[in-house]
């Protein structure tokens, strides 16, 4: 009896759930709904707020949350974010999270000139911060090695 009961009630949950939620509206209209209703950002804009959130970071899952959503985007961020993300990394002291902004920056950029171009420019904050990039940790241990 129990077992009947039971049944019935599945079947019901499954006919309810297999009807498709439709707009329609939006099917009518031919508009899209997006969950996101923000706004094109400029790229200063964008820079300057990543800027000041990597200036607040005060723990790791704060900096690779950023870091995450940085990199996100359809851009490469500017070296002053880069900066800041390297700053940030040292405050909550992450070595590996420091090398791995840099294999971010590396797969984010056009080409191979434009990467070295950024570590040009990153070079003070590096050198300040004693932050080496993978290929750099590589050579370093052939080195040693031999």
């Amino acid at each position: 009896m129990l077992r009947a009961a039971f049944t019935g009630a599945v079947s019901r949950i499954a006919v309810r759930s297999a009807a498709p939620a439709v707009r329609p509206m939006a099917i009518a209209m031919g508009k899209r709904f997006y969950s996101a209703g923000h706004e094109d950002e400029s790229f200063e804009s964008f820079t300057e707020r990543y800027v000041k959130f990597f200036d607040g970071v005060e723990d790791l899952f704060e900096l690779q949350r950023g870091l995450n959503n940085a990199f996100a985007y359809d851009l490469v961020p500017a070296p002053s974010v880069i900066e800041a993300a390297l700053k940030a990394s040292r405050r909550v002291d992450d070595f590996a999270t420091a090398v791995r902004v840099f294999e971010g920056l590396k797969d984010k950029v056009e080409s191979e000139k434009q990467y070295k171009e950024y570590l040009d420019e990153l070079a003070p904050i590096r050198s300040d911060l004693g932050i080496l990039t993978k290929e750099e940790l590589s050579q370093k241990s052939q080195t040693m090695m031999s």
